[in-house]
């Protein structure tokens, strides 16, 4: 996982698709699931498996039912040992009745978080700690996420974007200090800030014989700021990325840390996935951030607005807050918002999908089940999507 990427031809074709009529069809599941496994310090999530996790158990047994063929893991600290601890001891086991799942194919990219930027970014007037990391993190790799792939993973062309900077974006959202008018960052600190406050990756899959490009990233929450909304227009320009990466006419200011530049052909399959920290219509985020992506025309509609929206039957008997005005039944959050998301390629059939999230009458509930201001598995929810290829 820590081995440098080499660059590659970013105008390579894709593999290409199997005749139709030759080729009988198959459907895969591919889901994201920010399983808040993250911990306060290094290494605490490694000690915690060894010892033995409820809470990683419950993680597991959310996978095993929803059996997902691809998997991103979000907000698992980088740790590959931790990683292989979850893999091999509960994944491979089965949890509470469920079958026990494998994925042989993994992929870890380390993360932004923690990560010493050297400036003063939150305004505090002193430099270090968690606000004035690339990512906020207590330590390198905190809140990471991992690949987990019953499929092959082309790790040859895997494309990471952790050292891009934000600056170098065309009309970045550069917040501004609502006080004085001027820059929220200092010109230095603005040249040098990462615009990935984890990491964005596109690791290309290998399924039935067909190249899928997962865009997986996981942008910074918009709150935890001020008036200036740094963190809001860091989260919008994040999920930009991804919007402009899928788009060759947008995509030439991107560079990824191999030095290649550039985006996706138009002729590539892709699925973005991640905790995307945005709603459509509810939150904090900025107005039309989580839109770049839902409204692009090269991503699935019918999964991003339409009829294929993931809902569950435990979101919409959780209802909505007061202050909202989206279906409960699409929230992916315990606190009721949509911010995770599975978005196929316009060119990929989507033929099913959901939110593991069971009503309070399912044997399952339990597994989502909140006390003490905590969730038995995570605060979040599983995501899929079925494709069929």
């Amino acid at each position: 996982p820590e081995a440098p990427v080499p660059p590659i031809d970013a105008a390579a074709p894709d593999a290409a698709a199997p005749d139709a009529a030759a080729q009988p069809t198959a459907v895969y599941r591919i889901a994201t699931f920010n399983a808040a496994l993250n911990r306060a310090t290094a290494g605490a999530l490694r000690a915690e498996l060894e010892a033995g996790s409820d809470q990683a158990r419950a993680v597991a047994e959310v996978i095993q039912r929803s059996r997902p063929a691809v998997l991103i893991l979000q907000e698992f600290d980088y740790d590959p040992e931790a990683l292989e601890l979850f893999r091999a001891r509960y994944l491979t086991a089965g949890q509470g009745g469920a079958e026990p799942i494998d994925y042989p194919y993994v992929y870890a990219p380390p993360s932004n978080t923690g990560v010493p930027s050297g400036f003063d970014l939150d305004g505090n007037g002193s430099v270090g700690g968690p606000g004035d990391a690339h990512g906020f993190g207590a330590f390198p790799g905190q809140y990471a996420f991992a690949i987990l792939s019953q499929h092959p993973i082309e790790t040859e062309l895997i494309r990471t974007f952790a050292e891009l900077r934000w600056s170098t974006m065309p009309d970045a959202r550069a917040p501004v200090d609502p006080r004085t008018g001027e820059a929220w960052y200092a010109p230095d600190a603005w040249a040098a800030l990462r615009l990935s406050s984890k990491n964005h990756v596109d690791a290309p899959v290998v399924i039935d014989g067909r190249r899928i490009h997962l865009l997986v990233a996981h942008p910074t929450p918009p709150v935890f700021d001020g008036p200036e909304d740094r963190n809001g227009r860091r989260n919008a320009d994040e999920i930009r990325l991804w919007a402009d990466y899928v788009d060759p006419a947008r995509s030439g200011w991107i560079v990824d840390d191999g030095g290649t530049a550039g985006g996706l052909g138009s002729d590539a399959s892709f699925v973005v996935l991640g905790d995307m920290n945005a709603d459509p219509v509810d939150g904090d985020s900025v107005e039309g951030a989580i839109g770049q992506l839902l409204d692009h025309a090269r991503v699935n509609a019918a999964v991003a607005r339409g009829p294929q929206v993931p809902q569950s039957e435990g979101g919409r008997l959780a209802g909505r807050a007061p202050e909202h005005q989206g279906d409960p039944a699409h929230d992916t959050a315990g606190w009721g918002l949509r911010v995770d998301y599975v978005l196929p390629s316009a060119d990929l059939q989507a033929v099913a999908s959901g939110v593991f999230w069971p009503g309070p009458d399912d044997p399952t509930a339990a597994l989502v089940a909140e006390a003490d201001g905590a969730s038995t598995s995570s605060d979040h929810r599983l995501v899929w999507v079925d494709i069929e290829l």
